[in-house]
């Protein structure tokens, strides 16, 4: 399955390849791709998409998440999370839109935030 973002083709941030792993912060713009092990946070208000090979473990808090591989922790998604039918979810997931593709795993707790403000979390409002 091919996933499409919001944004142009030529968004794409970065990656991390097969066989590298990466501890620690991630932010990003609008996309990023794992094939690789990701451990740590994630954030962003773009696309994160997890690969077949990719493995992500810790709290992401992006726009959307696409999942065709693993991943564990929390997921805050401001749009959507999607899982592909290789991906394996095994996490607290906060979002508006949740799509589990026929094959997929997910084990864990969501919850459907429909506001996208209310997700965003609260606002200083100028006096």
């Amino acid at each position: 399955m091919i996933f499409k973002s919001e944004g142009k083709q030529g968004d794409l941030n970065g990656f991390l390849d097969g066989g590298s792993h990466l501890q620690g912060e991630l932010r990003f713009d609008a996309s990023f791709r794992v094939d690789g092990k990701l451990t740590g946070l994630v954030e962003s208000q773009g696309d994160l998409i997890v690969g077949e090979a990719g493995e992500v473990d810790g709290e992401i808090h992006v726009g959307q998440v696409f999942v065709s591989g693993t991943v564990r922790g929390t997921i805050h998604a401001l749009r959507k999370v999607q899982i592909a039918p290789s991906g394996k979810v095994f996490a607290e997931i906060d979002t508006p839109a949740l799509i589990i593709e026929d094959g997929a795993t997910f084990e864990g707790r969501c919850a459907m935030t429909r506001d996208a403000a209310k997700a965003a979390g609260p606002k200083r409002v100028a006096s």
